[in-house]
Formats: C-alpha cells, structure tokens, sequence
C-alpha cells in the first residue's frame, strides 16, 4: 500500500480526541478542556480529510468519469451480449438524451454537494472555536474555502444555476445563476491563495495547497466565456504562470508514470490528486473497460466485464508514431500470459454499434479499443488502487499554449509548448514538432454518425474547428481523464458536432445538465435549467 498524507475514505471525521501514555502515577483526567488543546498539523489534516473523502466518487460507478467522458466523443458503452444496457443510461449518456433522474448527473451534484457540506460545518465549528485550533486557524480556513470553491466549480462547470450555502444551517436554500456562482469560486480562491501552502511535497500531496488552488482557478477562468459569456485568457494565463514560475513542477519523463500504481508525491508533475486505496477507498472501473479475458491476458484474480469501448473516430484522428495511442487504449490479438497462446483475435472497435439505433444486442464483447491507461493491480480483488491525477503540468502547459493564441501573443511560444509535451511520446522529434499553423488547423476526427461501412452517415456541421489543431492535443494527452466534455463545450463542438450515433442538439441546452428531479422534489425554490 502506498504511503500519502490523506488516504481519503479511511479517515473519519470525529471528535478529536487526545490520549497520553498510560502512567498509573499520573491524575486521570475524563476529558481534554478547550484551553489545555493545542492542535497539530495531523489534527487538521484528519479533520479536513472528510471534505476531501467524496472526491473518490471521480472514478466510482456513474460517478464524474462517466459524466465527462460517455457523454463526449472519445468513449462509448454499448449493449453487449453479456448486458450494458442499464435501463438506457449510457444510450441516453452518449445521445444527450438525459432527464433529471440520469444517474450521472444526480451523483455529481449530491456528491458535489456532500463535500461542500461538510467543509460548511467544519468552517462553522471553527469560526465558533467549537474546533479551536490555534496558530492553524487562518491556514486551515484557507485550504476549507479552496476545496469547497473546488466542489462549487465542477457544479458551476456541470449544473450551472445551482444553490450557494456556505454555511451550515437548517435551511432551505435558494437558487443562483451561473455568473454569481462563478463570482463566488474565482473570489473565494483569490482570497484563499495567499494563506494556502506552497509547498509540493508528501504533506500537501492530495490537499489544495496554492498550486492546486491556482489550477482550479485556471480552468474556471479557460471556461470563463462560457460560464458568463465573457472570456478571461489574461486571468487563465496569469493562474498558469505562477505555477510555471514556481519550478515546483516538471513533466514526467514516461508519460505513464502519471498512471501507475506507484504514483505518489515523488511525480513531479501531479499537482492535486485524489488518493485512492484498494481496500478502503477503491473501485472497479477498470472492470467496466477490461474483456473477460482479462483472467487469462493479464493474470487478474478476478472477472472483468468489459463495457466501455472507444470511439472509432477518436480513435483514428491520432497520428503516426503518438505512443500515447498504445499507452491509452489496449488493442489488437491478445496472448495468454501463461502459455503464450493467442486467447482473443479480434479486440478491436465496430464500425458502428446498432444498439444505439434498435436496441438490438449486435455488439460483440470484443469489440472496441478498451481504456489502457492507468497501470492494472493484478491482485486486488477489483477494486481501484491508483491515485487519481486530478490536475497535471502538462495541463497548465496547455493552458498557457492556448491563452497565446487567442490572444494572438508569442504564438511561436505556444507551439514549442506544446511540442515540448508531445516529445515524450515520439521517438521521432521531427514528428514531435508542432508549428502555429498546426495547432490553428481543423481537427483530425472526421465528425458525423458513422454507418456499418465506417463511413459518415450523416455528416452534420463541417464548420472547421478553431485552434483544432490544439483541441486534438487536448484530446490525445488528456483521454479518459475525465475532462473531454468540458474541452468539447469551450471548442463549441458539444453541441454542433454528430459523432458516431450521437446527433447534435443544436440548441445547445445539453451543456448543461438537468437539476435532479429529487432536488426539485425538495426545494421548492429551484427552477429547472432549460430544456428539461
């Protein structure tokens, strides 16, 4: 088992209690009084650790992975002979279809809401020095307002016109817009940053320290023009630049070193992560994307399922030579690991799946690229073991990368930017290189729904992409990282663009999630976003 500072579901919020060696010439007391408590820095750790615990929903079942990514264009879950249907939901995930009681969604906004909760109640009990902490009490109110502003900006990202409780009371809460919710988060970061920790190392590793809090910042400014209809790529640049400037932060030398199990405080590159752990705080979405071979292949102790498969148009919009093709998506014949003997001939992807179109179960179990990219754990018992990277370095370099070119500065900056990422993952350097004129290019998938042929059926919106050039490098470093949904909404091919069985919904309402149905059920106060 990995050794970090937080291991996020394990540590309970509670009480705190004090103990001291057992010294029978010692007067006993039956309890610590406020004034003899002095608090450590392992006290607030532990007590902060409940605010951060729900993050673990990320790669949970129809948990924020499912959300971002079956939703986009780089992953798909058909009917397969052995299921996968699940009363329509990732039909409805992939066609943009959902209703207010989608799971996805609902799970994001509880689980949202769950972490903003508790960082309410704790900043409660500390402001009333119900929770005295001390000299720690400015640091420790800092690092609660930059994790709920980080819960806050992935619903302000996914539900929009949303409820704002900071404080823990008995309340019914009333709705705000989207453009008060991101004043809010962009507010409560600014001032939280100058008390947040600078440091990168084994004692923040998995807490927003002030890197992670300017990363938050960063893509809440990106997507600002979306948010509120005015864009900020001076603020997105000026986030990314004090961690550029820092030198806390390199790219790791093996891009999938950011996906082992081993990954910890020691890669450089992760800036905030979400610690898992296989016995306490895992689970098993590698069952949804590995085949049942997976026993014999791989050597696992259990039986994978394998659902999710990739999107053939994602799939050949990468170029020759890009190794993260191979480091993302597991492909071709497959070979017992024991004897050598080929056990799968055909793991590839369908031209098309018409279950999406008929309900029919036509899809074959080993049909579809399966998601490669994060190291396997042969002996647990299925269950996730690797840390999530949550915000990586090759983000805020990407980040930077497009900021200059809409902003038309230093664009030849930009393109070594970008260069300086793909370098990695080519062995040769000329094919590495990107210019201006690359990333201000069109995309390299070829939208439309496809037909049984793999040809385009019905082609939809041609528009050329701006910067696709960039929003392909978006797409190729950062697959199944729970992030494409949001790149594809601020490129504007969300909603224009058709895609495999997936037609667009030109109106655009789908960039937005409904509020659960159950929400509305108990706050009379909340309105539905529109189009549901």
């Amino acid at each position: 088992m990995k050794t970090v500072y937080i291991k996020c579901v394990i540590i309970i919020l509670l009480p705190i209690l004090l103990s001291s060696c057992f010294n029978l010439d010692e007067k006993a007391y039956s309890e610590v009084v406020e004034k003899d408590f002095i608090a450590t820095e392992q006290d607030v750790a532990s007590l902060l650790a409940s605010t951060y615990s729900p993050l673990t929903f990320i790669m949970n079942w129809q948990g924020y992975f499912d959300l971002q990514e079956e939703s986009g264009d780089c992953i798909i879950t058909p009917t397969r002979p052995n299921g996968w249907d699940d009363a329509g939901t990732y039909r409805r995930m992939h066609q943009h279809e959902w209703t207010p009681e989608q799971w996805q969604p609902r799970n994001t906004y509880e689980t949202c809401y769950n972490g903003i909760s508790k960082a309410n109640r704790i900043m409660d009990q500390i402001k009333d020095d119900r929770l005295p902490i001390g000299d720690l009490k400015e640091a420790t109110m800092a690092e609660l307002r930059a994790i709920r502003a980080f819960w806050y900006a992935i619903l302000l990202d996914t539900h929009g016109n949303i409820p704002l409780v900071t404080a823990f009371v008995d309340e019914i809460p009333t709705q705000s817009t989207r453009q008060q919710i991101y004043d809010f988060v962009s507010s409560e970061l600014l001032e939280a940053i100058p008390n947040l920790s600078d440091d990168a190392n084994a004692a923040t590793y998995g807490r927003m320290n002030k890197w992670a809090a300017y990363m938050v910042l960063a893509r809440v400014y990106l997507n600002a023009g979306v948010y509120t209809g005015e864009v900020q790529w001076e603020k997105a640049l000026d986030a990314v630049n004090n961690i550029i400037d820092s030198g806390k932060f390199e790219l790791s030398s093996d891009y999938s070193s950011n996906f082992a199990m081993s990954m910890d405080h020691n890669n450089k590159e992760v800036i905030f992560s979400v610690p898992y752990d296989r016995v306490y705080s895992g689970f098993g979405q590698f069952a949804k994307w590995y085949p049942p071979i997976s026993r014999f292949v791989f050597g696992t102790s259990y039986q994978c399922w394998g659902g999710s498969g990739a999107n053939p148009q994602f799939i050949n919009s990468y170029q020759e030579g890009d190794q993260r093709l191979e480091k993302t998506w597991l492909m071709g014949p497959q070979y017992d690991m024991s004897t050598g003997e080929l056990v799968w001939t055909c793991l590839n992807y369908i031209p098309s799946l018409t279950c999406f179109k008929d309900g029919v179960n036509k899809t074959s179990i080993d049909y579809g690229y399966r998601v490669y990219k994060y190291e396997l754990n042969k002996e647990t018992s299925w269950n996730w073991e690797n840390d999530f990277a949550y915000f990586r370095y090759a983000e805020t370099l990407l980040i930077k990368a497009e900021c200059l070119l809409r902003l038309g500065q230093n664009e030849d900056e930009a393109a070594r930017l970008v260069s300086q990422i793909r370098a990695r993952v080519f062995s040769d350097s000329s094919k590495a290189t990107v210019t201006v004129a690359d990333l201000k290019a069109d995309t390299k998938i070829k939208y439309g729904t496809l037909d049984w042929d793999n040809n385009i059926d019905v082609a939809g919106d041609q528009t050329p992409v701006v910067l696709g050039g960039l929003y392909d490098e978006y797409g190729w470093e950062f697959a199944c990282e729970a992030q494409r949904r949001t790149h594809m909404i601020r490129f504007g091919t969300y909603h224009s663009k058709n895609w495999f069985n997936h037609v667009a919904k030109k109106d655009g309402h789908t960039k937005l999630f409904p509020i659960p149905q159950t929400e509305l059920i108990k706050n009379s106060n909340l309105k539905q976003n529109p189009g549901y």
